[in-house]
């Protein structure tokens, strides 16, 4: 829910493109990836193939954001198979949260901080300016001197 929100703001507030993809298994995709580097290795007279998350991805264009309720390292597995710039925002912890919402606000993976890191992907490329990172921020209500969810 959170990630079609922010896909739907970076739409209309922003126009900026954007795919939405579920990740059902990680852990799957990550696999897949090293038996292909494998056979690749293994087989240099062969023509290289890609792994199926490379080969999907490839065929976009921008910064990648994976945003889950796990911790960060789950979805970070694949980084070397992402052909693009690789952004993941995840929950590194449990039990600081009445419920979910602000669970997500905390480890900041709601949609605001979902527009943020594409946002910040984006001026990163020198395809927006500075102001409008710091307008989405005062519009919701980031806090710019927020603890870090990882030093609490």
């Amino acid at each position: 829910r959170e990630v079609r929100k922010a896909a739907r703001i970076l739409r209309e507030e922003y126009s900026v493109a954007v795919d939405v993809w579920s990740v059902t298994s990680f852990n799957e995709l990550r696999k897949e990836a090293l038996a292909v580097a494998r056979e690749n290795m293994l087989q240099p007279d062969r023509q290289a193939t890609l792994p199926y998350v490379t080969q999907q991805l490839g065929e976009q264009q921008g910064p990648v954001i994976a945003a889950t309720d796990y911790m960060k390292a789950y979805s970070d597995q694949i980084r070397e198979f992402v052909p693009d710039s690789y952004r993941v925002l995840g929950t590194d912890g449990f039990g600081r949260s009445d419920n979910r919402k602000q669970l997500r606000h905390f480890f900041e993976v709601d949609s605001k901080f979902i527009v943020l890191a594409a946002l910040t992907e984006l001026k990163e490329r020198k395809l927006i300016a500075d102001t409008v990172i710091i307008d989405h921020m005062k519009t919701t209500g980031i806090d710019r001197n927020k603890v870090s969810p990882l030093a609490q």
